[in-house]
């Protein structure tokens, strides 16, 4: 049952109904499982470590290489949803440390859905946790070394879900096992193991392949086949944008620093989150990738969704101004913003406007609601999302937003 029963004073809307979380994470308590997993003859190069370095520091590794663009420690985080806290606590000089152990339900799938059944969560999307820190290192070293061994990292991983986790668990656990466009065979041969293994999603790096094609070339479409039979979904998650690296350079800055305290603010604004992810899915839509696979969907995860009024009409505009212009897999036959609406979904962050942006766009059913659970950026709880992200919206618009926009996304297994 859904009500919107305000409180008259805090005018904060109510939702007691289910929740389908779009956005929430493992969080793996350490990498010893990856020594298991990787062959070893790449266990020099491109082993997934953390250990303590050379000061005393507990770090992430790939290989001998410091992984510079995260931060980790042994043990400990942050509680979920409390970076806000922390933040002002940081800003007002007090000095606190208030990382907690992690929890059983953070790297074990039984006590996960023991907390989704407390927080009232029915299925959840549960994205990969410091792996994803990884991700430009591995595109680089891959371009110097050749991606054998960058995509024997990811199978490990892969396989480290599909033997611990599962990749459907009770149909309430959607894990998200990763694939790249580095090498064609190998994604093919991925996708077909992880889609016999049970695969509802998979997730990818935003950004093009190798050799100059877009994802959306038909170059790919033996993967896209596989994906789009089965029906499996493709997400996004923020990350660093590894392609634009070069980018990066060009403007006088280095990539990969730490992001929280040595990546610049230009980087936070052109080269991490909208941008990359606006670039990737326009590309999708414009090479008409979803009339040629009509059963795909794709989802922009923890990118936020305020750019996503402006980016359909600016879509809309520039399918006119190129009319007479090139496309790669023939010209669009409807617009594409009613494309996006049909196939494709973005999770608001809880300090987004989500009225204003369901006012611009003028429907709900591109928006989802995700905690990040349990990740300090977001929410304490996944209900809490209600009262930070959606007042103002009515009762029908809150209960597709928390819950019937993800199980259309993404239905039950028949």
């Amino acid at each position: 049952m859904t009500t919107t029963l305000a409180d008259k004073k805090s005018e904060t809307p109510i939702y007691t109904g289910p929740i389908f979380d779009a956005d929430s994470h493992i969080q793996e308590r350490n990498f010893d499982f990856m020594a298991q997993y990787t062959p070893k003859k790449f266990h020099e190069d491109w082993l997934v470590q953390s250990r303590n370095d050379e000061k005393g520091e507990y770090s992430l590794f790939l290989g001998q290489h410091k992984v510079d663009n995260t931060e980790i420690a042994d043990g400990v985080v942050f509680p979920p949803g409390k970076l806000k806290e922390w933040l002002k606590a940081i800003s007002s000089g007090e000095e606190i440390d208030v990382r907690i152990p992690i929890q059983d339900n953070m790297y074990q799938r039984d006590a996960r859905v023991s907390k989704l059944d407390e927080q009232g969560v029915e299925a959840c999307l549960l994205f990969v946790g410091l792996i994803i820190s990884t991700f430009g290192w591995l595109h680089v070293f891959g371009a110097k070394k050749g991606y054998e061994g960058a995509n024997a990292v990811l199978h490990a991983y892969n396989q480290w879900l599909v033997e611990e986790w599962g990749l459907a668990y009770k149909d309430r656990l959607y894990n998200t096992p990763i694939l790249s466009l580095w090498d064609l065979d190998w994604a093919v041969k991925e996708a077909k193991w992880l889609i016999e293994n049970g695969a509802r999603v998979v997730t990818l790096p935003t950004g093009p392949g190798l050799g100059g094609r877009a994802p959306a070339d038909s170059y790919y479409d033996p993967l896209w086949n596989l994906l789009n039979e089965a029906g499996v979904l493709i997400s996004y998650h923020v990350g660093d944008a590894s392609f634009l690296h070069e980018q990066v350079r060009m403007w006088g800055e280095e990539p990969l620093l730490n992001r929280r305290s040595g990546q610049s603010a230009w980087q936070w604004m052109f080269t991490f989150s909208e941008i990359p992810i606006m670039m990737t899915m326009s590309s999708f839509i414009y090479a008409n990738f979803f009339e040629r696979f009509p059963n795909l969907r794709m989802v922009s995860v923890e990118n936020g969704a305020e750019w996503v009024p402006r980016f359909l009409h600016k879509m809309d505009k520039m399918r006119g101004m190129a009319r007479a212009g090139y496309w790669s897999h023939g010209q669009m036959k409807e617009r594409p913003s009613a494309v996006f609406k049909r196939h494709c979904f973005a999770v608001a962050y809880p300090e987004d406007d989500v009225k204003k942006i369901v006012e611009d766009i003028g429907w709900t059913d591109s928006i989802l609601m995700g905690s990040d659970y349990p990740h300090p950026e977001g929410v304490p709880a996944p209900r809490d999302f209600v009262g930070e992200a959606l007042r103002g919206l009515g009762e029908r618009q809150i209960e597709e937003i928390m819950y019937l926009n993800g199980r259309r996304m993404l239905p039950p297994a028949s």
